[in-house]
């Protein structure tokens, strides 16, 4: 007996120590199973459980003995179903169950699963620490009896030693989490290129009526939680809208963390919204947090929401009404609080009207609906948005200082500008790309931006004249960039810091346009 209990508390002192350290959750569940072995030779069964309080139910984590298998191991037990383990759970007390109980009272916790007799021996074990409960242990026999008193008495002392040792396991979990989450947020914090109080300062800039209503209802909106959908067309700056809104906010110390719903294969959009365990799909070789954890405590921005696939719109409406999901391949459930600012440049009435957007997830997302104006309805603020713009590039690139000669601010005013505020400075970042000096000089009567072409594709159709595609001039706009930097893509001078793009997003777009890698550019001389 005495070299028997060694076993237990070595094994239950050894699963605490990991516990502590932070374990993976593999390795706690091997030393778990490991423990409930070394209790077999004292407490025979032919199945032994542990089982985690989730929310309202007790899900298997680790079963032994020689009725374990899928069925068990998937076993999930609402309490209640069974009030008798929830009174147990309450009061801490260990109980060996009778015939009586089995026939007269909830029955057995794995009645459905497995086919034991009745009167078979049963116990319950619950796991706790400082009065709060873990989960329960759980011993079966296929024989009739019940457990003895000395048996009941053992399990009950090694409950309360399992229950230390998956206290710290749990702890252990969320410091683990926690530290992930602070490293992502740094991640994404390096990326940003433009920040909250960057945005705020853009907009309000703004010398248009129409722009200061926007920035004016946005304030107003920006220190409670409720969700907002900004819409407009592409180019207006509904990011820059939503940055501002989370900097105005009382969340603009946690993180803004964004995600666009259209770049992203279907598949992998819902591993990005809510993060994967190892081993959820192939190439999922690690635990990887998603936007919603991330962004815990801040902002989510969901871009382009309308391109949502329609099978994660249900999942993103239970994550927005209860602030709780499942990472992929996961039955854990995690709990979040985050604001949700949405965007889209389609007409989302329609498209719930098409049946294309749930309707419900529309007006769970549509509280407080923000509206872009085209920049062609506000040329007032062609110069606010190209002078900052020029400046901002300055100082980036360490070129220029660039100015715009009057003729040409008067041609960038009169122009429809179909990409909106985009458009205009890919327009101006052209120019300055091609400029000789630093007064750039735009307009029809010069090789401005709205007539540049890519001299190795065939001409457009006469009845296009002059002008060509939006993807024509981003395809050249992105070729005079990776030639003017000799292909460099990443870093300092590279063709993304010089376009003001996130580089995979550069990568992804250039694989679009098929201009090829960015090797295929080195040292080729404009």
């Amino acid at each position: 007996m005495p070299p028997n209990r060694k076993t237990i508390v070595d094994l239950t002192q050894d699963l605490e120590a990991a516990a502590r350290l932070g374990a993976s959750v593999e390795l706690v569940d091997r030393l778990l199973g490991e423990s409930i072995d070394a209790l077999g030779e004292l407490v025979p069964f032919d199945l032994a459980t542990v089982m985690e309080l989730r929310d309202d139910s007790l899900r298997v984590r680790v079963a032994r003995g020689t009725l374990a298998g899928p069925k068990v191991e998937q076993h999930q037990l609402s309490l209640d179903r069974f009030p008798s383990v929830r009174d147990l759970l309450e009061t801490g007390s260990t109980r060996a169950f009778t015939e009586h109980d089995h026939s007269d009272g909830d029955g057995d916790p794995f009645d459905g699963v497995l086919d034991l007799p009745h009167g078979h021996s049963c116990m319950v074990v619950p796991l706790r620490v400082r009065g709060e409960p873990l989960g329960i242990m759980t011993f079966d026999r296929q024989v009739c009896g019940q457990y003895s008193d000395s048996v009941v008495q053992l399990a009950d002392v090694f409950g309360k030693l399992l229950g230390v040792a998956m206290s710290y396991g749990a702890q252990s979990s969320l410091l683990a989490r926690m530290r992930d989450q602070l490293g992502e947020h740094s991640r994404l914090l390096s990326e940003k290129l433009t920040g909250e109080v960057e945005a705020g300062r853009l907009l309000a800039a703004s010398r248009s009526p129409a722009m200061s209503q926007v920035v004016r209802v946005a304030r107003q909106v920006a220190p409670t939680d409720t969700p907002v959908l900004i819409s407009g067309e592409t180019g207006t700056g509904k990011e820059v809208l939503a940055n501002a809104i989370h900097g105005w906010s009382r969340r603009s110390g946690r993180p803004l963390v964004s995600l666009n719903c259209a770049v992203l294969p279907e598949g992998l959009v819902e591993s990005e919204l809510f993060g994967h365990v190892k081993g959820a799909f192939s190439g999922a070789t690690t635990n990887r947090m998603g936007r919603f954890q991330v962004a815990n405590g801040g902002t989510l921005f969901l871009d382009e929401i309308g391109e949502l696939p329609p099978p994660l719109q249900a999942k993103l409406l239970r994550a927005l009404q209860e602030g709780c999901f499942e990472p992929v391949g996961s039955d854990r459930t995690i709990r979040v609080d985050v604001r949700i600012i949405a965007a889209t440049n389609l007409d989302l009435g329609k498209a719930v009207e098409e049946r294309r957007f749930r309707e419900d997830l529309y007006y769970r997302l549509a509280v407080f609906p923000v509206h872009l104006p085209p920049l062609r309805e506000r040329p007032e603020d062609v110069e606010v948005i190209a002078e900052g713009f020029l400046e901002r590039l300055s100082q980036r690139t360490g070129h220029g200082p660039w100015q715009l000669t009057p003729a040409s601010l008067r041609w960038l005013e009169s122009q429809p500008w179909k990409g909106n505020v985009r458009e205009l400075v890919n327009a101006l970042e052209r120019a300055t790309i091609i400029s000789d000096g630093t007064t750039l000089t735009i307009g029809d009567d010069t090789d401005g931006p709205a007539r540049f072409h890519d001299s190795s594709r065939p001409p457009a159709s006469t009845a296009r004249g002059d002008l060509i595609t939006l993807e024509e001039m981003e395809r050249e706009h992105i070729l005079r960039a990776l030639t003017a930097t000799d292909g460099k893509l990443y870093g300092p001078g590279g063709s993304a810091d010089l376009l003001g793009v996130n580089p995979n997003t550069l990568r992804s777009r250039m694989k679009k346009l098929g201009l090829g890698g960015a090797r295929d550019y080195r040292s080729r001389k404009p």
